[in-house]
């Protein structure tokens, strides 16, 4: 055998020097032949082939971010790594996944898995520097479905009448937990740690993000150390179906309110109910208050007035989501028929025995599911058909890919129906409340969950419910508040005063926003620092800037002497609970 050259001898050592020693540079470990060279091993999971041609790399540096919800606005370096890999026996299958490594200099010893929204399986870019600013890998999938920009919704109906349940299946929880078990372990070959050295495992994400991460933490609890979680879209059937309900108030009641009537029920609301938690800030701290002590019917006679707006761009299934038509001129008085509308709304779905079914927005949330279209012909307003909702039913329900073009002979008890059979059908991929986390706990994994308590598109209550499931589940023969007090050791929720959905809320905007969600997460993980409060800051209006704290529940705030406390109020508490006896099973 022919020795090799000196060139060639150069680039061996050099090789072998950047895989094993600690101080190469972000340039030198973020090619392609050092990156297929840690790709894990071609079984590392029974099943998957992993696609060394597929690799691409390319570095980036002082990259910067100014997302400003989920983490501080930052500059960081990456590298930007890429590849496929497929499941055998599947023909034409492919699953891409992205990591952003750290420069191994400010490499943590941490993974991060990032998540969705809607029927997004990744939110693009826009997560990855949550990981990366912390020294953690971070990753996203495509989940199979084509490409990061396609949606699960694109790819899940083979035909009229037939479901990809592979799809499904990705889409429900194996693809994230494909892209934690491949990244955590091309993580740990990438930064050369050694088989006793811990690396951290996190996931971060909000909305389908969130029923996403609850997806693992449920099925794959010794797989994370910590998750931070927003507004969580589970209980699938019943969240997706759920925002038709505004729809079939309406037509139920028979009245369709212009948009801008809806907005001054809702500022007069939040003008009344302010004041309420103690502190006058122009936030709705204390939306239980605000059911308990406001009357709606007050609204009535209140004079409203909004411009014309022109229609913005966009279009496709989730056209109320990505878009809006013109409007015209609005100018009235708020009417008897609206605020009936607005209580409707807000108790939430029952049958036509009365009995509750489901729970909607808080007291004080925008109406943004009382959706109406004006119509220029008769000069009128009328019903426009949510397009969430809408979708829900036509890809998994009816799966015809047809959206409901109107709601004719849709009931209350349709609705119901609706929810029960999603329930019956997704029940192990899609609804994603499996109550029982003890492997999760007992491997030591934390999780803080938070929710805008003005969510207008997943109910606040939702969230409640789930965190009350478990304690129940897990602490049967605690008391509440024991119970309550052994959850919070390792799960912990709070209701973020003020804030919308994933985001800070124009209509509020002393509200505060918990962007270090993450770092408290590491901190409560890796040093044993517990949350007592979530830290929080404003990031808009009048009080830009100003640090908040957000009480754990079932804790609520109040405010004395301009200081703010958290207090047990068990009437206020037994606003968010709900009895479901609409439904026959129980509903975690």
């Amino acid at each position: 055998m022919r020795a090799p050259s000196n060139s060639r001898a150069f680039a061996f050592a050099a090789f072998a020097y950047i895989t094993t020693a600690a101080g190469a540079s972000l340039k030198d470990v973020c090619t392609v032949e050092f990156a297929k060279s840690k790709l894990p091993a071609s079984d590392f999971i029974q099943g998957i082939t992993l696609d060394p041609s597929s690799v691409t790399t390319n570095v980036v540096y002082n990259a910067s971010s100014a997302d400003g919800t989920f983490f501080p606005a930052t500059t960081f370096s990456y590298c930007n790594l890429t590849f496929a890999y497929s499941h055998n026996g599947r023909q034409g299958d492919q699953v891409l996944v992205q990591y952003w490594l750290p420069d191994p200099a400010k490499f943590e010893n941490r993974y991060l898995s990032t998540g969705g929204g809607g029927y997004a399986i990744n939110s693009g870019v826009r997560s990855l520097p949550g990981g990366v600013i912390y020294g953690a890998v971070a990753g996203a999938t495509d989940g199979g479905f084509g490409s990061f920009s396609t949606q699960a919704d694109a790819a899940m109906l083979l035909a009229n009448g037939t479901l990809d349940y592979e799809t499904l299946y990705m889409f429900g929880y194996q693809a994230h937990w494909e892209l934690s078990k491949i990244g955590k372990q091309f993580t740990r070959n990438f930064f050369n740690m050694g088989e006793k050295t811990k690396l951290y495992s996190y996931y971060q994400g909000c909305s389908e993000g969130g029923r996403e991460g609850w997806s693992q933490i449920q099925r794959y609890g010794d797989e994370w150390d910590g998750a931070a979680i927003g507004a969580p879209a589970f209980r699938w059937s019943f969240q997706q179906t759920q925002h038709l309900y505004s729809n079939i108030v309406t037509k139920t009641l028979g009245y369709y309110p212009p948009p801008c009537e809806m907005q001054k029920i809702v500022n007069e609301t939040i003008s009344a109910c302010d004041a309420l938690d103690g502190l006058k800030d122009g936030v709705i701290s204390r939306s239980d208050l605000c059911e308990l002590h406001f009357d709606l019917s007050s609204v009535i006679g209140k004079p409203y007035s909004c411009a014309a707006t022109a229609a913005s761009g966009g279009s496709g299934k989730r056209k109320r989501q990505m878009s809006s038509a013109a409007t015209p001129a609005q100018k009235g008085t708020v009417t008897k028929e609206a605020v009936e509308v607005a209580k409707e709304v807000i108790r939430g779905l029952r049958d036509s025995q009365g009995r509750q079914v489901y729970f909607s927005y808080q007291t004080g949330s925008t109406f943004s599911d009382v959706t109406t279209q004006y119509n220029s012909t008769t000069g009128k307003w009328e019903l426009e058909v949510d397009g969430l909702g809408a979708e829900h039913i036509a890809l998994l329900v009816d799966k015809n890919g047809t959206d409901l073009s109107n709601l004719d002979g849709v009931t209350y008890d349709t609705l119901k129906n609706w929810m029960i059979s999603g329930m019956q059908e997704f029940g192990s991929t899609l609804q994603t409340n499996w109550p029982d986390l003890t492997p999760f706990h007992q491997a030591g994994g934390k999780v803080i969950h938070f929710h805008g308590e003005a969510d207008y598109s997943i109910p606040t209550a939702s969230s409640v419910r789930y965190w009350e499931s478990v304690r129940s589940i897990m602490y049967p023969s605690l008391s509440y508040k024991d119970g309550a007090d052994a959850l919070k050791d390792w799960y912990q929720l709070y209701l973020v005063p003020g804030a919308g959905h994933c985001s800070t809320n124009t209509l509020m905007p002393n509200g505060p926003f918990p962007q270090t969600n993450l770092q408290v997460l590491i901190n409560w993980v890796e040093k044993g620092v517990k949350p007592v409060t979530l830290n929080a800051t404003v990031l808009q209006g009048e009080y830009e800037g100003e640090n908040r704290q957000i009480c754990a529940w079932p804790l609520r705030p109040v405010w004395k002497k301009n200081k703010m406390e958290c207090e047990y109020d068990q009437t206020s508490i037994d606003t968010w609970h709900y009895n479901l006896n609409g439904v026959p099973l129980p509903v975690y």
